[in-house]
């Protein structure tokens, strides 16, 4: 066999083994919180909204739910405002909620968008403030106005996934008097799997899984049950940065998520190559 029919039947063995899953995620909800390095970097997003559109097609229902942070920094600096954080949250005045939103619902949502829907007509931005969808509470006076996740309205997502376009969040909410809080995107992402009744909760990092070790990376775990990832959480060997999805997977699989999955970002194709192969990538996470 030469080197192109070689080539040839590598590329129809993963087409055939990517068939079952095609077939058992039809129709299924696919939340996947998108920001770090695969954000960042072009020729990661443009395959990672290439990637996306592929779900679609093949029936799947992705949403799409994405932060900033590094954004919304340069934004801040661009305008004169040095950022100001308290144990790694950003504190939030009136005007830095301003330039928040400008950063995510104005440039990041809109950028996002705009790559998906060079494949094709499919993706919808929306923040929470939209709808109703994302309530929050003040997490802490001294943080202005940062939020925590109070209760999710998918109706609006809903709507969007009936009609087979691509809903793309981002996470700005509102409280009971409309104000806009920052919220974070890895609690954001696990409460709208939950409200979604999702299949899969899907975090694109900047690590390769969870460690049961941090940062020994032989320590990789492939699977994890909640029930041992609290008892990691609880230990302290989880960096700083993973922490709030940590703590969002848990919470999703006990409110009717089926899996999570924490996958490197910084891998081309990472989506696929978790959703359409045997071996998968990163950690997975069940209830089980």
């Amino acid at each position: 066999m030469d080197d192109r029919s070689s080539t040839a039947a590598e590329k129809a063995a993963i087409l055939s083994q990517a068939l079952p899953y095609i077939r058992e995620f039809q129709g299924k909800t696919v939340v996947i919180k998108y920001g770090g390095h695969a954000m960042e970097t072009l020729e990661l997003a443009q395959l990672f909204a290439s990637d996306v559109v592929l779900m679609r097609l093949v029936g799947m229902n992705p949403v799409v739910v994405h932060g900033g942070g590094p954004q919304i920094t340069d934004l801040m600096r661009r305008l004169g405002k040095e950022p100001t954080f308290i144990e790694g949250r950003r504190v939030t005045d009136s005007e830095t909620i301003d330039i928040v939103r400008m950063a995510l619902v104005g440039k990041v949502n809109r950028e996002i968008v705009a790559a998906i829907n060079r494949n094709g007509s499919y993706a919808v931005g929306l923040s929470g403030e939209d709808a109703g969808l994302i309530r929050v509470s003040q997490r802490d006076p001294q943080l202005g106005f940062v939020g925590d996740v109070s209760a999710i309205d998918p109706t609006i997502v809903v709507r969007l996934i009936n009609e087979e376009l691509i809903p793309v969040i981002a996470t700005i909410g509102v409280d009971a008097d409309g104000q806009a809080y920052n919220v974070n995107a890895d609690a954001v992402a696990g409460a709208i799997a939950s409200a979604l009744d999702a299949e899969k909760l899907v975090y694109l990092t900047d690590v390769a899984g969870i460690y049961e070790r941090w940062p020994d990376e032989n320590s990789i775990l492939p699977q994890v049950t909640t029930k041992r990832l609290e008892e990691i959480l609880n230990s302290g060997l989880v960096s700083d940065g993973m922490i709030p999805k940590v703590e969002s997977c848990i919470n999703a699989l006990r409110t009717g998520v089926k899996r999570a999955h924490i996958l490197d970002g910084r891998l081309p194709h990472a989506l696929l190559l978790e959703c359409f192969t045997r071996e998968g990538i990163g950690t997975m996470v069940t209830d089980a």
